[in-house]
């Protein structure tokens, strides 16, 4: 239906109600002609604009319908107008960058790459191509204020900023990873929980990038673990080449000068560096606009002086980033909140009520939900039987041991039980009189097919020791070590060199330095020659291959003597795993799944002694 004309006159009643005379209409600027026809329901809406008149008018229409005869006459329609006009609220934002405006060139570029990209095959239309994706600012569940919304509401759809020449990317991001960024950038306090290998380090970097180039940030300070500084400088270059950052190192009166240069906004230390300058932390002189945690499992024990140090620091958001947020227990991620939101978690909460408090917070994906067509892990568990020289010895320090434990009564304590774990696991991996060891024969046999093949391989164990007699033992495949031991300078060259010499087909790692940072996709074969405590720990080894990037499958090969104490503590690691997986799936509250001090008692069938209640 289509309005003919429209004429100024007077406006009557509908048919049967008494005429309304007007001899004007009160003063107003606008009157939207479907907005009044909605008043008959039954009536066709009209398809017409807004229309402005001058004030003090009379207003009648005439209108030519379709199929009039179906419809009744039509004799008035009464309008009573306010005098007053209408009421707004304005929102005062922020400058933001010119992110709505990409470069020409980029963006002419970005084109005829999209339209190579998406010519459609043979047989195929553009019909049938999925729309482009966007991807929207996620603003935080605790944002009061309207404009607070708004202002992450209206901002521009991530890939337009994407396309601008200021945020050029050398790689295209993953639609998760935009996800992300989406999460990150209008929150005050978050952990991003991404599986070890789905690019945590870029989307902060990004994130960051954004703030700092929209003025929302002006200082930021990055903390990791000693390794991992340099690499946290190469990423920056690469992600955000036109920020300058500044690396917190030399004496004192080098770092005092760098801990308050205006001109660095990202500043790097180390989680080690924090004892150092801690009086210079405590007296309030640095303030910070976002603190970045790496790896942020260092602060799970929330009484350590490097804890409480980082909680002291200044600061207007706080981000974690961390694959485990979980590593021993719940009480892991109530510390990393008392850094986020001090007294939000406590240790007393309901596992349910605990993930539903933390949704807002934390943002947590697994590498089987976003890589469906990611190379997968293959996990084959090598259950070995001891060697006969192994098995005596094996025998013979078990039985001794617990004697020994036993006959200590009241004075035994947990590093008591400890150090016979030790032993008995250091047994496992070699017969300390023989040297002999069924690991050693398995690795040997699966090197030989690795070799061949022209892969490399990783190798973990929790010992330097255990690494010094694999490096003697497999002298033919030229291995390099990457431990605690190797300084930190010389620790990039190491990861270069096995990456580029063909000859160097082994590397061997110690969890403690080999489990976080690195990216080692072009590897394709992990063996665990022993067991760490933690399940946590045992997969951000393995993602030191299985990360993006990773072309073929990545083979993980778990080492374990049976009927040993590697079998009875393999039992535990499984419970701890469920642990982790059912905080986040939110399936309920586990049972006992730490390793308590009463479990590590009853790997030898002791009984804990009185006052010993704590976990391990």
């Amino acid at each position: 239906m289509n309005v003919s004309s429209l004429s100024i006159g007077s406006l009557t009643d509908r048919p049967g109600q008494n005429e309304v005379p007007t001899n004007s209409v009160p003063a107003f600027h606008s009157v939207d002609l479907n907005a009044a026809w909605s008043f008959y329901g039954e009536l066709p809406t009209l398809s017409v604009e807004s229309f402005d008149f001058p004030s003090e008018v009379d207003v009648s229409f005439s209108c030519e319908f379709e199929d009039l005869h179906q419809w009744k006459p039509i004799q008035a329609l009464p309008i009573q107008i306010s005098q007053s006009l209408p009421k707004t609220i304005g929102f005062a934002f922020p400058e933001m960058p010119n992110w709505n405006k990409p470069d020409p060139k980029v963006e002419s570029a970005q084109e005829k790459t999209n339209a190579v990209a998406t010519k459609p095959k043979d047989g195929e239309s553009h019909e049938s191509a999925s729309p482009p994706r966007i991807t929207r600012m996620r603003p935080p569940g605790d944002l009061v204020r309207l404009e607070d919304r708004l202002y992450y509401v209206l901002q521009p759809p991530l890939e337009t900023i994407v396309q601008s020449a200021k945020l050029t990317f050398p790689f295209q991001p993953f639609p998760y990873q935009m996800e992300g960024i989406a999460f990150l950038f209008p929150r005050a306090a978050a952990i991003l929980a991404d599986e070890m290998g789905l690019g945590k380090t870029m989307q902060a970097i990004t994130t960051i990038r954004m703030l700092l180039l929209s003025n929302e940030l002006s200082n930021v300070l990055l903390i990791c673990p000693k390794p991992l500084v340099t690499n946290w400088v190469r990423e920056f270059r690469q992600w955000a080449p036109e920020i300058p950052v500044a690396v917190i190192e030399g004496d004192s009166h080098k770092r005092h000068w760098i801990w308050n240069n205006p001109q660095a906004p990202v500043k790097i230390a180390n989680y080690e560096l924090m004892m150092r300058d801690r009086e210079l932390i405590d007296d309030g002189s640095l303030q910070f606009d976002l603190v970045v945690l790496d790896e942020a499992q260092r602060i799970k024990n929330r009484n350590s002086t490097t804890s409480e140090i980082v909680r002291s620091i200044p600061r207007s958001r706080s981000w974690a980033l961390t694959g485990t947020p979980i590593e021993n227990s719940v009480e892991d991620l109530v510390s990393i909140f008392e850094f986020l939101s001090p007294g939000y978690l406590n240790d007393d909460m309901h596992l349910k009520s605990m993930g539903k408090a933390t949704r807002d917070y934390v943002l947590r994906r697994t590498k089987d939900k976003v890589l469906t067509d990611m190379p997968p892990k293959l996990f084959r568990a090598a259950d070995l039987d001891l060697t006969a020289e192994q098995r005596a010895s094996y025998k013979s320090a078990e039985e001794e041991g617990i004697i020994q434990l036993n006959e200590m009564g009241d004075s035994l304590t947990i590093q008591h039980v400890f150090e016979l774990v030790l032993r008995l696991k250091q047994i496992c991996n070699f017969d300390p009189a023989t040297g002999a060891s069924a690991k050693l024969e398995r690795l040997e046999a699966d090197l030989e097919e690795v070799a061949a093949s022209g892969q490399k391989a990783i190798i973990f164990s929790q010992w330097v020791e255990t690494l010094d007699v694999l490096t003697e033992k497999l002298a033919k495949y030229n291995p390099l070590q990457y431990h605690g031991r190797i300084a930190s300078h010389k620790r990039d060259g190491v990861i270069d060199q096995f990456k580029n010499d063909p000859s160097c087909k082994v590397i061997l790692m110690s969890y403690g330095a080999g489990a976080v940072g690195l990216n080692l996709q072009f590897c394709h074969y992990v063996f665990l020659f022993d067991r760490w405590w933690n399940p946590a720990v045992e997969d951000q080894a393995i993602n030191r291959a299985h990360r993006l990037g990773v072309k073929q499958p990545v083979t993980v090969t778990r080492m374990m003597s049976v009927d040993t104490i590697e079998q009875r503590i393999h039992d535990v690691l499984e419970e701890k795993r469920q642990l982790f997986q059912s905080l986040f799936a939110e399936t309920g509250t586990p049972g006992n799944l730490g390793l308590s001090q009463k479990e590590i008692f009853g790997l030898f069938g002791l009984t804990l002694p009185k006052l010993q209640t704590k976990a391990a």
